[in-house]
């Protein structure tokens, strides 16, 4: 048994390197396994689904899920705190980092998936993650295998002709009000990183890495790309701020993209569940968006209502 813990994931996987930023905040013992074909048989013996990030413990348990292991491990290391003490402000926290794993996560997988050129960086990186000293020469057949397999998939994330102007306006609009609320703080509940920076931190690193968001993003935001280099190994560099100033400041953040496309989003795509709908339909700023039923968020939205529960907001603050 090893006495460090493993995380197994991919420099491709938002929700793995995540997962990754959070153990060098805590500065946790730890080693990371790159999810080769090599390890595929120890991830495999490991794994209850075949998701990454994936996580031994010394002890043996295993975990998977980013935010269900970042928040189990957290209660185990609590230094230094990842959320602020304000019950408010560690709610709106929590609400950032579900709207980065399951709305900015379409953008993500958006460009990453539908233009060739997107498409044949994203698809040779990975192969060289699964097959690494391999010249690019003999990684072509895997390249082509991942191209035929990804494409298809933008439909789980609700991209196809109809949607792609309004994920991509969604994300423009985000790096805009990331980088005025960036210019004046290191991260973005104040002096040290919490668990939306995570979150956050996980979909832009791998957007920054693709041809055309990261053209975007190196030649427009610079507050965010100072953050993202801040966010590969973070440290606490003061203290959270106060909800007097970080209310203020976060609620363009929260009203737009968590109350704009998130949050509607999720509520569709909950009453189609129940519904018992495969697709649905929903307005979102103003157009329509539409896209297969996803189980899974219904479960980390109800996740999040909990967490809401009892709690005294902002009237302007969206509610779940």
């Amino acid at each position: 048994m090893s006495e460090q813990y493993l995380i197994y994931g991919l420099e491709m996987s938002p929700y793995s390197v995540k997962v990754r930023s959070w153990f060098r905040y805590k500065q946790i013992d730890h080693v990371w396994v790159q999810r080769s074909m090599a390890r595929m048989p120890d991830f495999q013996a490991l794994a209850k689904l075949p998701l990454i990030p994936l996580v031994q413990c010394p002890e043996g348990e295993v975990l998977q899920d980013s935010t269900p292991i970042i928040e189990t491990l957290e209660q185990r290391h609590p230094q230094p705190p990842m959320q602020p003490a304000s019950p408010v402000l560690a709610f709106l926290s929590a609400m950032l980092e579900e709207y980065a794993d399951e709305w900015l996560n379409k953008p993500m997988f958006h460009y990453r998936w539908s233009r060739p050129m997107d498409q044949d960086s994203a698809a040779l990186r990975i192969a060289r993650e699964q097959m690494p000293g391999q010249p690019d020469e003999a990684l072509a057949p895997v390249v082509d295998f991942l191209r035929t397999r990804m494409v298809p998939r933008l439909a789980f994330v609700g991209s196809h002709a109809g949607t792609a102007s309004l994920i991509e306006q969604s994300f423009h609009e985000v790096l805009a009000l990331l980088e005025t609320h960036l210019a004046t703080r290191p991260y973005l509940f104040g002096g040290r990183p919490c668990l939306a920076d995570f979150g956050l931190y996980g979909q832009l690193r791998e957007l920054a890495s693709d041809p055309t968001p990261g053209l975007v993003m190196r030649e427009c935001v610079p507050a965010v790309m100072a953050w993202l280099a801040r966010m590969e190994a973070p440290v606490a560099e003061g203290e959270f701020e106060t909800e007097a100033t970080l209310l203020p400041a976060l609620r363009p953040l929260i009203e737009e993209q968590v109350g704009g496309y998130f949050l509607p989003w999720s509520q569709a795509n909950e009453q189609a569940l129940a519904q018992g709908q495969t697709e649905f339909s929903v307005t979102l700023a103003g157009r329509p968006f539409s896209q297969q039923v996803q189980k899974y968020h219904a479960r980390s939205l109800a996740a999040l209502r909990q967490k809401q529960a009892g709690l005294s907001l902002p009237e302007w603050v969206p509610v779940a």
